[in-house]
């Protein structure tokens, strides 16, 4: 296993940061670890990346215990925190060769991070005359300077603007071809697009750990958009098999939320024929991660 977390406990005061968590991360994997502020990610993140210590429980990064091996998973993990420490007096290239001496690499791989990440056209300004999304492929490019095996992402994402946004995500997905990478976001829709796999967090504890595509799929609540040729009761559409809620958008137009593995439209298409009605429209809304992140983390 490339990251192993065995019953991982962290408090701070009376606040249980993290709570008898475990999981684990197989080699190549792109997992996304999702929750709200304040539930526990980044301090995970903190314990794989031996910047802190659990109060219980064990980590090891590539079979390397987080405490016992500290410099040696130093050396394999590159890791951007979530609020990225830079020197803004120092010129980019002169902060990449920083880290390289820290690293004790050749200063050749500079110019190979530079480029890999975008920073090619800001490579001889000062960090601190860099736009946040810059300075963010700048904390990027440190991550990957000592080619590690297994990257920590923190809000990679932080601070990008839309095209930005496509660059930084493909970066992640071609990163994900030979290294494992384990980041947090809020944006679901770069989850959706980079990730194998998303372990979601919640007060400390681990709600959901599926691989993306199957947790999309495996959920039974689904939402019809209908729209019908005339007006028709609550009471009448609450009838339908499986029915669970119906909600008039505008008009003729109905939300109707059914729980079912089942696709309802066809037993929608029939009811209307039954009930002396034309089905104008009939929209499958399948629900994306996003919703299923609200409903996990609500509580």
């Amino acid at each position: 296993m490339s990251i192993e977390v065995k019953n991982i406990s962290k408090i701070y005061g009376d606040q249980k940061a993290l709570d008898n968590i475990s999981f684990s991360v197989k080699n190549g994997e792109i997992v996304g670890f999702l929750g709200p502020n304040g539930a526990g990610k980044s301090t995970l993140m903190k314990i794989l990346t031996t910047y802190i210590t659990a109060d219980e429980g064990s980590a090891s990064v590539n079979g390397l215990d987080v405490i016992s091996s500290k410099k040696e998973v130093q050396r394999i993990v590159g890791y951007l925190p979530e609020h990225n420490p830079l020197y803004l007096d120092l010129y980019v290239r002169e902060y990449l060769a920083f880290n390289a001496d820290v690293y004790k690499i050749d200063k050749s791989r500079i110019q190979e991070v530079i480029e890999l990440t975008g920073l090619t056209p800001e490579s001889t300004k000062k960090i601190g005359q860099l736009s946040k999304g810059y300075r963010q492929r700048v904390g990027l490019a440190t991550a990957l300077l000592h080619n590690p095996e297994v990257l920590i992402l923190d809000e990679p994402t932080t601070g990008l603007d839309p095209n930005q946004l496509v660059e930084i995500r493909e970066l992640i997905k071609n990163i994900g071809k030979d290294k494992t990478v384990f980041l947090s976001t809020h944006i679901m829709q770069e989850v959706e697009a980079i990730c194998d796999r998303v372990i979601i967090i919640n007060h400390g504890k681990i709600v959901t750990d599926k691989k993306l595509d199957k947790l999309i799929s495996e959920e039974q609540e689904q939402v019809i958009e209908v729209e019908f040729d005339k007006a028709i009761s609550t009471e009448l559409l609450a009838s339908l098999p499986n029915f669970k809620s119906a909600t008039n958008t505008h008009d003729l137009i109905w939300e109707l939320t059914f729980i079912s593995a089942e696709d309802m439209r066809s037993k929608l298409f029939d009811f209307a024929t039954e009930n002396g009605l034309k089905t104008l429209q009939l929209n499958l809304k399948s629900k994306n991660l996003e919703q299923i992140f609200r409903e996990k983390t609500k509580k």
